[in-house]
């Protein structure tokens, strides 16, 4: 067989000067400054700076942020900063990172979702100012007013022991957390480490997880905005659903529309509904084979909030659908929805439509996992905890970069591709004049947009004091 030659040949070497990789990845650091997110860490954990020669606390949680959001796995990772001294200036040691998470008690995890509120703020008080109003959730075609949370946990598998660690419920080994996103930007705005025996549906764990998240969100939108919270089954229970609506007490608009297991009496009302109509898919056409109805009323909902409405979807199942006995005798595939929002606030379809939306957080919680929290570092549950939320930051840097700095196809990206095409990115380091200048390939197709991000972040009005 005849050898063609496809690339240029090439001589390596190791004399260059003046390159530097992960270019990109400069912009999250300096984003994080910009949002006062350093400040505001660095403050959260002044108690652990030991002398005044030493790295700033806040510093290190910020560059170990930086880090998972460019796609880092391990503390040993920060090397890629730290030996590229000339673009992300001063990184801790290897060492200095794992002391700093191992001194991060309750009290500082608490500091340190304080100092996130804080950056929050500032981050929508930014986009305000320069983009208006924040993206508005997109369902069935039609855009939703107000906030919508998704709350789902997810098994982080555990190859060796760890403390807390256990037998999950898919009979594997590791842990189970809780999160909660807000599927208008793609921000994490809470998470709780759980070992991995923690049930799914428990009502204390779903309350500090929707407490966590409504306190991230700003005063001005918290109390002034419509905020949707979906979930699955799983936060079905009486108890959570009681505190949501207890919440509403306290001026926060707030509904749900969650899941709900089919028990005999949903049984029955399902074999009596009558006025099925067609379902609708993601862009608002009509779901061939699918039907909606509503069942309110049509059982006893004893122990369910006043106002609860129950929507029924039933579509013929696709090959390899797991199926129960009674979806076997109907020959449809049933899921129930249970919500607050009153009639008048759209028909059944969208609101089925609607819930159905919330199975984007799966892509989050799958994009997060190659972001931080696929892969705990310590045998130590605490500096696990302290571990995450600095996963959920890296998350909040990388959503703050596409709602404030980039436009089009890179707005609505997945992690892995911004990280190929922007974060990743080679260039050339020179100083004149007193001067460091960044010099990113001409001939980059997304050269203009990354040049374009670090002019506009350079443009962001900066948090007073």
């Amino acid at each position: 067989m005849k050898a063609t030659a496809t690339r240029p040949k090439i001589t390596v070497t190791g004399g260059g000067r003046g390159v530097v990789a992960h270019a990109g990845a400069r912009l999250l650091a300096d984003l994080a400054d910009a949002t006062g997110l350093t400040s505001a860490f660095s403050l959260g954990l002044t108690g652990l700076r030991q002398r005044g020669g030493g790295h700033d606390p806040g510093r290190i949680a910020v560059d170990l942020a930086v880090m998972l959001a460019d796609g880092g796995e391990a503390i040993a990772d920060l090397a890629v900063l730290r030996d590229q001294a000339g673009l992300f200036g001063p990184v801790a040691s290897d060492p200095t990172a794992w002391r700093l998470l191992s001194k991060v008690d309750e009290a500082m995890l608490a500091q340190l979702r304080a100092a996130r509120a804080q950056a929050r703020e500032v981050a929508w008080a930014q986009h305000a100012e320069v983009r208006g109003d924040l993206p508005q959730v997109t369902v069935a075609g039609r855009k939703m007013q107000g906030l919508v949370l998704d709350i789902d946990a997810t098994i982080v598998i555990c190859h060796s022991e760890k403390e807390a660690a256990t037998r999950t419920w898919k009979k594997t080994f590791g842990y189970h957390p809780l999160f909660c996103f807000l599927d208008n930007t793609g921000e994490a705005l809470s998470g709780l480490l759980r070992e991995g025996r923690a049930g799914s549906n428990t009502t204390a764990d779903h309350i500090t997880v929707l407490d966590q998240a409504l306190t991230q969100i700003p005063d001005a939108h918290r109390h002034g905005t419509p905020v949707l919270l979906r979930s699955d089954s799983a936060g079905s229970s009486h108890g959570f659903l009681a505190h949501i609506r207890s919440l509403r007490e306290q001026h926060l608009d707030i509904r749900f529309s969650v899941g709900t297991a089919i028990t005999e009496p949903v049984r029955q009302a399902i074999t009596a509904a009558s006025g099925w109509i067609p379902a609708i898919d993601t862009d608002g056409d009509l779901r061939e084979h699918a039907e909606v109805c509503e069942i309110t009323g049509l059982f006893d909902a004893t122990g369910w909030p006043q106002g609860t409405r129950f929507l029924v979807r039933r579509e013929r199942p696709h090959p390899g659908a797991q199926l129960s006995l009674f979806d076997t005798i109907e020959g449809w595939r049933h899921q129930v929805v249970a919500t607050d929002t009153p009639p008048g606030n759209g028909g059944i379809q969208f609101l089925e439509a609607r819930h159905r939306a919330h199975a984007r957080v799966e892509d989050r919680i799958r994009t997060g996992k190659d972001t931080g929290f696929g892969r705990f570092p310590s045998r130590h549950f605490a500096i696990n905890q302290a571990w995450l939320q600095l996963a959920l930051t890296g998350i909040d840097l990388l959503a703050w970069t596409q709602t404030l700095l980039l436009d089009g196809d890179l707005a609505t990206a997945e992690p892995k591709r911004l990280r190929y095409r922007l974060l990743h990115v080679a260039a050339r380091l020179t100083r004149t004049a007193r001067r460091t200048r960044l010099a990113i390939a001409a001939d980059w197709p997304w050269t203009e947009a990354l040049t374009s991000a670090f002019s506009r972040l350079a443009a962001l009005p900066r948090p007073a004091g």
